[in-house]
């Protein structure tokens, strides 16, 4: 009994994330801007466990998309599935890092006070900051798994290029690994021009949200819809609903910095040094990664050990933002695992 009671209290420790700040000292921008102290925050779950050799062999990085953050991943539909005990990302087993992206969540951002004379980071500066927390902040020298989604995907593409020795494995849900050009880079372009050009913003120093961030929602609702769910609702009452909820949690700021930071994203030419085993996944019904450019299928030959999958469109999946539903493509998830074990 008291052998079961350890195991069950041990279970539920290993999945109360513990939340913390890393402060990274004058932290120079790749715009040649500074920042006296970046605050990143993070939540971890689990323990590191190291080898014979002291290095840190359970460790898994999972990375946000554009305007989420951590916390996301704590969501039934994401971790009900991966994290608890006896599934594929046990909690109890590993070590997961959950980080708060530069300009993202309770990380260093412009709404904190700069606005507009926040440096303008890409997305170069966001996988350094992500780098330094897992090296110097949490002294995790390898990784099992990079598992990225959106912007995160892309942040995955970069990882495995700077440290192509660093990680066994990498999970890039929901991206394309080039740079973000045709239609993807045009939404963007609308969505910033919305806020930029509204003379409400004045310049960032607004004392009230401006009217155009309304506008950019619209386009963020659009992107990351799914047809086939978005045919089942009451349009006017669905597009209210989802208007009022972002506007309660969107800063404009906030989403021109994290919108524009992927002007830098360009990971197409050096996909040769990937070492890890790479399991790339997109959604057919994805507005922002469209199938029909035949893009990852082609790209993805180039990397030693890649896969890559195209989820078919279903009543399961939900746009670009299958790539939290874990349900949808957890068996994936697993044939990777088992790729890259030792």
């Amino acid at each position: 009994m008291k052998i079961l009671i350890f195991l069950v209290a041990a279970s539920l420790f290993s999945q109360t994330p513990r939340e913390a700040n890393f402060a990274l000292s004058n932290f120079h921008f790749t715009s040649g801007e500074s920042l006296p102290k970046l605050n990143l925050h993070y939540a971890t779950l689990g323990s590191p466990k190291r080898d014979a050799q002291g290095h840190v062999s359970n460790a898994v990085l999972i990375l946000h998309g554009t305007g989420g953050s951590g916390k996301q991943f704590l969501r039934p539909e994401f971790s009900g599935v991966l994290f608890q005990p006896g599934e594929l990302l046990d909690a109890s087993k590993y070590f997961l890092i959950l980080p708060d992206d530069i300009g993202h969540g309770k990380s260093s951002k412009p709404s904190d006070g700069l606005h507009a004379r926040f440096p303008h980071f890409g997305y170069r500066d966001m996988v350094t900051a992500e780098y330094r927390l897992v090296t110097e902040g949490l002294h995790v020298d390898h990784l099992r798994l990079i598992l990225g989604t959106s912007m995160g995907c892309m942040h995955a593409w970069m990882w495995g290029e700077r440290n192509p020795e660093f990680m066994d494995a990498l999970m890039p849900l929901a991206c394309l690994p080039i740079p973000i050009s045709g239609r993807n880079r045009i939404w963007r372009k609308m969505l910033l021009d919305s806020i930029r050009n509204d003379p409400a913003w004045l310049d960032g120093e607004y004392k009230r949200q401006p009217p155009g961030l309304v506008s950019a929602i619209h386009l963020l609702i659009i992107a990351g819809s799914s047809s086939l769910q978005m045919q089942k609702q009451t349009p006017d009452a669905y597009l209210a609903n989802e208007v009022a909820h972002r506007l309660a949690t969107t800063d404009a700021n906030d989403l021109l910095y994290a919108v524009d930071s992927s002007r830098d994203y360009d990971p197409s030419k050096d996909f040769e040094r990937i070492q890890a085993v790479v399991m790339h996944i997109n959604s057919a019904d994805d507005f922002i990664n469209p199938p029909e450019l035949g893009i990852a299928e082609r790209e993805i030959k180039r990397v030693k050990r890649g896969h890559f999958v195209l989820l078919p469109t279903t009543d399961e999946t939900r746009g670009h933002g299958t790539h939290t539903l874990a349900r949808v493509w957890e068996r994936y998830l697993e044939e990777l695992l088992k790729q890259s074990a030792h």
